[in-house]
């Protein structure tokens, strides 16, 4: 599921990739994307590009003397759970191609995609930066550290420690890799109180004896939870590439795989929160880890799971033919995974919501007769229930 760097990294992706493109016509949106028609049309604009947070914002401008006169557009996307960007001929739209922006001729015919397999990824007209969403940790450090020292007092810091980083609110880009890498580094058990773990940073001032020099090189040696929640999604955006997910190519993978430290590595622990996203861990789970539920250990890299099948939150499997009544009491409960809440800022809003069945109420006749069956009402494809907030 894309984070903050696959965010960043993708408007890196628009900016190099349309810098030399002109652009024309209408915008054109796929049948089956719920998402909104974009209203905008010229015969010649521009696409450029920003990141913040898990947002991306797609600003189209019209060149001098393009017609129909149109005002600037922006655009602001959220990936959901398979969302990116792809630069492709006109003739080789990708299938999943939700959003698509053609280039002018008398240039190369392209068309810059909006992909999105899982269909959870929107896009809002307005261009404004989600409401609610805290400064970004890669490009707005200061103000995220502060935001986050000045709240502790919010509920959400008495949630475990690995709940409390998928809060958008305060650690907007942290997803569910990035929180396992970080807690990982520092050796602090995912189920511990967050604010135990970050009372303490409110007191840490570096010496004033230090210089500047000296105050950097311990800050690189000795970093703490909010600096890591900064620098390590850094670090994945050096890799270059698309970062993680499986829409990157088998190197763009490979790097990102061997930069893993714990998420999904063998000999690794794991335990699901409150919310059912999978944590990685090493060591003791902490004091506030699930009630009745034992840790799993990754036993070796030959089950490892490949790009395609670590997804997070993975949407259950399509609908099987009807079983009896005495096979479906041998078959094992969904796993919780399956079955995340409803969504918010408290937690990382990107797993789609999974509708759940309700009992079948009433019996059968006395006289032994079955009742006639009503017929079911259709049930929208879970591919095309998205997030309100991604």
């Amino acid at each position: 599921m894309p984070e903050g760097p696959e965010l960043h990294l993708a408007s890196q992706f628009v900016n190099e990739a349309c810098r030399a493109l002109v652009f024309g016509g209408c915008v054109e949106k796929s049948s089956v994307s719920r998402n909104p028609e974009v209203p905008f049309e010229s015969s010649a604009y521009r696409i450029s590009a920003s990141a913040r947070g898990k947002e991306l914002r797609l600003t189209l401008s019209p060149l001098p003397g393009a017609q129909p006169p149109q005002e600037p557009l922006a655009l602001v996307f959220r990936f959901g759970m398979s969302g990116s960007f792809q630069l492709v001929p006109r003739g080789e739209l990708p299938r999943h191609a939700h959003l698509r922006f053609y280039t002018a001729p008398p240039g190369p015919q392209l068309a810059l995609c909006f992909v999105d397999i899982r269909r959870f990824g929107h896009w809002d007209l307005e261009g404004k930066w989600q409401p609610g969403r805290g400064p970004c940790v890669l490009q707005e450090y200061e103000q995220f550290r502060e935001n986050v020292l000045r709240n502790l007092s919010d509920k959400a810091f008495d949630r475990p420690i690995c709940e409390a980083l998928l809060d958008q609110r305060f650690f907007n880009g942290i997803g569910n890799y990035l929180r396992a890498e970080i807690l990982y580094r520092l050796k602090i058990p995912p189920f511990e109180k967050a604010r135990s773990v970050l009372e303490a940073l409110q007191q840490r001032r570096p010496s004033r004896e230090l210089t500047l020099s000296q105050k950097i090189k311990a800050k690189l040696q000795n970093p703490d939870l909010l600096e890591l929640c900064h620098s390590v999604p850094k670090e994945v955006v050096q890799l270059g590439g698309k970062g993680y997910g499986s829409e990157s190519g088998e190197e763009d993978f490979a790097a990102f795989r061997s930069w893993l430290r714990c998420y999904g590595m063998p000999g690794m622990s794991s335990l699901q929160d409150r919310h059912g996203r999978t944590i990685w861990f090493q060591g003791d789970p902490g004091p506030l880890a699930p009630k009745g539920r034992n840790s799993r250990k990754k036993k070796s890299k030959a089950t490892q799971p490949s790009p395609e099948d670590r997804v997070e939150d993975p949407p259950p499997p399509s609908k099987a033919p009807s079983r009896t009544r005495s096979a479906k009491r041998d078959l094992p409960e969904r796993p919780a995974a399956q079955r995340p809440e409803a969504n918010s800022f408290q937690q990382d809003p990107e797993a789609p919501k999974i509708p759940r069945k309700g009992r079948r109420k009433g019996r059968q006749a006395a006289s032994g007769q079955r009742r006639p069956r009503k017929a079911k009402a259709d049930t929208p494809s879970l591919e095309l229930e998205g997030t309100s907030a991604s």
